[in-house]
């Protein structure tokens, strides 16, 4: 079906490795991008396989300064697979590459519903005859240790010989990103290859700094003909079984190679090559896994599908796709983060930054278990986070801008930029706003659970220590009277210190002191709420006195938010700053998404400008709904009515040059209610970000994981309105013309398959029977109680 369906037709080098991030296949625990499985890692191709949370720390030396990086790490390759024909009697051909051959067929289908990566084509070799080829793919989904390939050769006219290899790649570095060129990027050490029994070799080596254990075995399988000759070789970097089978017009020939792979970090694990082995040995045929497989996946599209029509439905289901692959019901039992671009490349060098933010609020309705296990990755680097605010001479959680193995800062110092080829500082560790994304996350989860067991114990610590960290950073200033937050670095990201400033770091920063207060506010506010015991524990835990909750009240009402031209400041000063020309800008470059490079290799800096990278004080109207907003700055002691909001969003929605995927985003879902006919183009830009590799190269680097699952979270929480708080679902819906119908389903408080769909006009919410309590469903203008078994139609007032 086209809905489910993902095709390329003919071989495009240029765009192959577009092509295999889109086409990367995972089950949460690992994934494996789409790359041939003929092809070595080079130009045109990558082949990388990836294990959640599976790090290594290197040292390199860059501009004459040693550098120390901590990388996911590209595992040993499992794909490799490769043939060459001999026509009866005659000699051997050359061994088949797809980038030295003329198709007379070729396409790559990428299945959603079923999770599989299908490849067909036919050539004309130039010794033997024409030969078919279909291959298929499959990273499992049931169990998350396996990866299964199978193919299938057809001689159409000729008979001869087909000599197949299939082999496990040890010999791999860290080479998916050109910028890291520079960089140490050889992984692993202590690579040992072997055999077992008559048709499986395996590979084991470790990552040399963490010293993670990592073993692949590969049973490699032939059906239809029997092979005339079989060969297992390990080599020093490569374990290899070779087979030449006998091959006639019209008889196909089927190979099957089921991979099994265990690292040291698995939980119940003793002897990670005996698991692969044993897992590999004992395999189920392709038929067996591929039945699991697929029922698996229909358990995930059942509980998490969105249903929007045309081609936005499309990209959204593709989005949904790369979110289950990269965080599935397998994340749940391991100890890991949200990978900004999944596990589909090396970008961001596979770390976690704050795009939990746009994940987590989805996952929270769908699959809450595996939300707490990425609150879980936070909580348990919380004792890291407090060292760093200790180090810094500050109290409480000062969590890292880029977290990796185990909590440690790991945002480097120096970054590239490609246009000048100047490595230059990196002040981003200053975004200390990340903190008050985990404590957002924190609440958002409970909140959509009913999750009181974690709010009172790990979330009440992690929130807590969060909320003290910004009391003590806030310093009061006695000329406007309020509490300021100096040095920091916001969600914009251009800007990171004043015109010719000697030190990094802006102040008062709106979007970071907003949400500090919203985080000081909470942390109060569940202080006084727990229950006496509850309450008496955690304060003895963090080492708080109760006397000093009253102080952070009033750090939590009288943080500064600056203004200039009746508008919000991004920061304080901002309005001081030169105006760009952007028409001259434009006119001169075919793209000015990183505007900062472009002033860079111009010996200017984006700093001197009013110009914005992404979102930053809009970031404001994706995180609270209207009405949260206006009461939180009520709360500080400033007005923000319509009017004003209005003018914040068009102006900086003229200084904005969109150098993030999270831009589009965030811009459409604040024009969703502030100015919707303009929404629509901001939607699809999100939408098309990855597919049309918008930011021109990145894609092949790594899916942004952030953008994909916010556009699911744009039609569940931003088209529709919905809050979960005060034990009910608040839906105000905005009718979107280009999303005017679409529907989902949410798990909410023990309720699997609540039904929600918006079509003409008319709000339609199903409940499944169940023992559950009613859902309470409040709108902006009635509440109804829809009980368990009921459907409930209601009618939308007209704008």
């Amino acid at each position: 079906m086209p809905e489910w369906t993902w095709q390329y037709e003919g071989h495009d080098p240029a765009a192959e490795r577009l092509r295999e991030s889109l086409c990367t296949l995972g089950n949460g625990y690992f994934a494996t991008r789409g790359a041939v499985p003929e092809s070595r890692a080079g130009l045109v191709h990558y082949p990388g396989t990836y294990v959640a949370g599976c790090y290594n720390r290197l040292e390199s030396t860059v501009a004459g300064r040693p550098v120390v990086n901590e990388d996911l790490v590209n595992l040993p390759n499992w794909l490799p697979l490769r043939f060459r024909l001999r026509s009866a009697g005659g000699p051997a051909g050359r061994w088949f590459t797809a980038d030295s051959r003329t198709f007379l067929e070729y396409r790559h289908s990428l299945d959603l519903r079923r999770a599989t990566l299908m490849r067909t084509f036919r050539y004309q070799d130039e010794l033997a005859g024409v030969l078919r080829v279909e291959q298929i793919r499959v990273v499992h989904m049931a169990d998350p240790h396996l990866a299964v390939l199978r193919t299938v050769f057809t001689a159409e006219d000729w008979s001869g010989e087909i000599e197949v290899e299939s082999a496990i790649d040890g010999d791999v570095a860290n080479a998916n990103v050109h910028r890291y060129r520079s960089f140490n990027r050889s992984h692993l050490a202590h690579v040992q290859t072997g055999v077992e029994e008559s048709d499986t070799v395996w590979l084991r080596c470790r990552t040399n700094g963490s010293d993670v254990g990592v073993a692949m075995a590969a049973r490699t399988v032939v059906h239809g003909r029997e092979p005339t000759s079989s060969r297992l070789h390990p080599a020093r970097h490569r374990a290899v079984r070779r087979l030449v089978i006998p091959i006639a017009p019209g008889v196909p020939v089927v190979v099957d190679k089921t991979v099994a792979l265990h690292t040291s970090r698995d939980p119940a694990i003793s002897d990670p090559l005996g698991a692969a082995v044993e897992r590999a040995s004992t395999a189920a045929d392709f038929a067996a896994l591929m039945e699991t497989h697929v029922t698996a996946w229909a358990q995930l599209w059942r509980h998490a599908d969105v249903q929007v029509p045309g081609q936005a439905g499309r990209v959204l289901r593709l989005h949904l796709f790369h979110v289950l692959q990269t965080l599935s019901p397998h994340t749940a039992d391991l100890d890991v983060g949200v990978p900004a671009r999944g596990l589909h490349g090396e970008a961001y060098r596979g770390h976690v930054f704050w795009d939990e933010l746009f994940v987590l609020p989805y996952l929270n309705l769908h699959f809450p278990e595996v939300s707490r296990a990425l609150l879980n990755y936070r909580y348990r680097r919380l004792p890291q986070a407090c060292r760093a605010a200790r180090e810094a001479g500050r109290t409480g959680a000062m969590y890292p801008w880029q977290s990796g193995s185990d909590g440690r800062e790991e945002t480097p110092r120096l970054h590239l930029n490609p246009r000048s080829g100047r490595w230059l500082p990196d002040h981003t560790h200053l975004q200390h706003h990340v903190g008050s994304a985990i404590a957002y996350n924190v609440w958002r989860y409970c909140e959509a659970t009913g999750d009181t067991e974690f709010l009172h114990t790990k979330g009440a610590e992690t929130v807590l220590q969060i909320a003290r960290f910004w009391v003590d950073t806030a310093v009061f200033d006695p000329e406007p009277g309020r509490y300021r937050i100096r040095g920091v670095v916001g969600p914009d990201e251009y800007h990171d210190s004043y015109p010719g400033a000697d030190r990094p770091g802006l102040d008062d920063n709106a979007y970071t002191n907003v949400t500090a207060a919203w985080v000081i506010g909470c942390a109060v506010d569940l202080v006084r709420r727990l229950p006496a015991w509850r309450r008496r524990e955690l304060l003895e835990r963090v080492e708080l006195d109760i006397g000093e909750l009253p102080r952070w009240e009033e750090v939590s009402r009288r943080l500064m938010v600056p203004h200039h031209q009746g508008v919000i400041s991004q920061f304080d000063g901002y309005g001081d700053l030169e105006e760009l020309d952007w028409d001259a800008y434009r006119e001169r470059y075919d793209d000015i998404r990183r505007l900062d490079r472009i002033l860079e290799a111009e010996g200017d800096t984006v700093n001197r400008y009013q110009a914005s990278k992404q979102a930053d004080v809009l970031m404001l109207g994706y995180l609270f709904s209207p009405a949260e907003l206006r009461h939180l700055f009520h709360r500080l002691g400033y007005e923000l009515d319509d009017e004003l909001w209005r003018r914040t969003v068009d102006y900086y929605l003229r200084r904005t040059s969109h150098g993030s995927t999270l831009s589009g985003l965030v811009h459409g879902w604040v024009l969703a209610r502030a100015r919707r006919a303009d929404a629509w183009t901001y939607c699809r830009e999100a939408l098309e970000a990855d597919i049309a590799d918008i930011q021109g190269g990145t894609t092949g680097e790594g899916v942004h994981l952030g953008a994909m699952a916010g556009t699911l979270d744009l039609v569940q929480r931003g088209l529709t309105g919905l809050e979960t708080r005060e034990e009910a679902l608040w839906l105000d819906p905005v009718p979107l013309p280009a999303l005017s119908e679409y529907g989902f389903s949410l798990r909410y408080r023990g309720h699997w398959g609540v039904g929600v769909r918006l079509r003409r006009g008319q709000l339609r919410i199903v409940v499944p029977a169940s023992e559950e309590s009613p859902i309470r469903v409040v709108l902006t203008d009635r509440a109804v109680t829809v009980a368990p078994g009921e459907t409930c139609t209601l009618v939308l007032p007209t704008a």
